[in-house]
């Protein structure tokens, strides 16, 4: 690795990269960008990227983006951009026959909750 490729790592961290899209940047595997980056941790404090507060990171536990939940929630709800949202599941309502999207719950029957009262009095 050279020391340009380096100091671009070094660079791209510090934005707040992950070692997966630094990887893919820079075409070095990622692997060797997180042994890199784990070996040359500098020290710096880090900031939070919703207030700018100092972030105490605990040794042995994964590194926090954030300084708390309320500033973690703030920001990616003014983020919604970034957001992978990947647990969308097509179902058809067994009540009316209807195709509906479920997001994160694969095994919902009902479109809604007045189909669900409705199966309900038919017995």
């Amino acid at each position: 690795m050279t020391k340009d490729e380096k100091d671009q790592i070094l660079a791209l961290r510090r934005e707040g990269r992950g070692y997966r899209a630094i990887s893919g940047l820079l075409g070095i595997p990622t692997s060797t960008v997180s042994s890199f980056c784990k070996s040359h941790d500098d020290g710096e404090t880090e900031v939070c990227p919703q207030c700018g507060a100092k972030i105490t990171q605990n040794p042995h536990r994964k590194r926090k983006k954030f300084c708390s939940d309320k500033c973690r929630m703030l920001w990616w709800n003014s983020h919604l951009d970034q957001v992978n949202r990947q647990a969308y599941y097509k179902a058809t309502c067994i009540h009316c026959g209807k195709e509906f999207v479920s997001y994160g719950n694969d095994h919902r029957k009902f479109c809604s909750r007045s189909c669900v009262s409705a199966y309900k009095r038919q017995g």
